[in-house]
């Protein structure tokens, strides 16, 4: 989808951006889902029972850590699902960096139906956030290398939160991976196990795209130099090559990485490179220096630190 780039005038500051596409996934689904989840099969007792149904409320957003602010576009989706007549104004937009201290929004309507909203407003906030904050610092490391990698996440998401996780990598600045198994083809070890080797693996996998019509790009995961010149003997030659492991963590703490460099220096340019293993914040500028295309972590997405949101209702 078409992002739409703003100035970088802060470290953490990211993009505003569209959701990823996806086939079949409902994001307002998820968001009842989500809702429904909370309510069980008798709504907020707690609410309703100490409440009036006529009180009406003004709840300010305040950010309790610095970071990128992803998500409001998901919260205005949770209050529309909960009250149409909430009203919510925000004073930043997705993408934007906030401070600790800083209130980015108030959401006024039925204090009821405020509190109801609450927390799963700021489950997927907080999450998407933190998943934004993070993805801009390693954008903004690779940056600084000088190097122009792409900072990619992985399948590694929450389960049923797969599109909401990637949209925030997209809104941190980061690139879009496969979304799921339909959109590209990523042939890993066991794949070629399986297929009796790599030049078996692919031959079949065109095979079978030619038969059913479709096109999708291919990805060919290698670990060591031999796989490497393996897959580029192939011809015509596949889309991508994912170097995967090919940084080694030394006993002083350092980071080893002439196979990646000798990996990359082998492909020579002949179709995108994919580092992959061993990524961390400290260790992603050395790794894009390599000359790779781009650059992949988990880490984005499963090991996210939430970005600290409060919603504070005065009556």
């Amino acid at each position: 989808m078409a992002r739409r780039p703003r100035a970088q005038s802060h470290p953490c500051h990211g993009v505003e951006a569209d959701p990823p596409p996806h086939p079949t996934y409902d994001m307002d689904a998820v968001i009842r889902l989500a809702l429904a989840e909370d309510a069980g099969d008798l709504g907020d007792v707690t609410t309703v029972s100490t409440v009036c149904a006529d009180r009406e409320a003004r709840a300010t957003f305040l950010a309790k850590g610095d970071g990128t602010l992803a998500g409001l576009r998901v919260a205005d989706a949770v209050f529309r699902a909960v009250d149409e007549d909430l009203v919510c104004k925000w004073t930043a937009r997705d993408g934007d960096a906030v401070a600790r201290g800083q209130v980015f929004g108030v959401l006024t309507g039925r204090a009821r139906s405020v509190l109801v909203a609450e927390r799963v407003a700021l489950n997927f906030m907080q999450r998407m956030g933190g998943i934004a904050t993070l993805t801009g610092a390693y954008v903004d490391a690779v940056k600084k290398s000088g190097a122009s990698a792409k900072i990619l996440e992985t399948r590694k998401t929450a389960p049923g939160l797969r599109v909401f996780d990637k949209w925030a990598v997209l809104i941190g600045g980061g690139t879009n991976h496969r979304i799921g198994l339909y959109d590209m083809v990523m042939i890993k070890d066991n794949h070629i196990a399986a297929a009796g080797g790599i030049e078996k693996a692919v031959a079949s996998c065109r095979d079978y795209l030619s038969a059913q019509g479709r096109s999708v790009p291919i990805e060919v995961e290698v670990c060591t130099l031999a796989q490497l010149d393996e897959v580029l003997a192939i011809q015509p030659p596949v889309d991508r090559i994912m170097l995967d492991n090919m940084t080694v963590r030394t006993p002083d703490g350092g980071l080893d990485t002439s196979m990646l460099y000798e990996a990359v220096a082998r492909v020579a340019g002949r179709v995108e490179t994919e580092a992959s293993g061993n990524v961390t914040l400290d260790t992603v500028a050395q790794i894009a220096l390599s000359g790779c295309t781009y650059i992949s972590s988990g880490q984005l997405t499963h090991s996210v630190q939430v970005l600290d949101i409060s919603m504070n209702i005065d009556t």
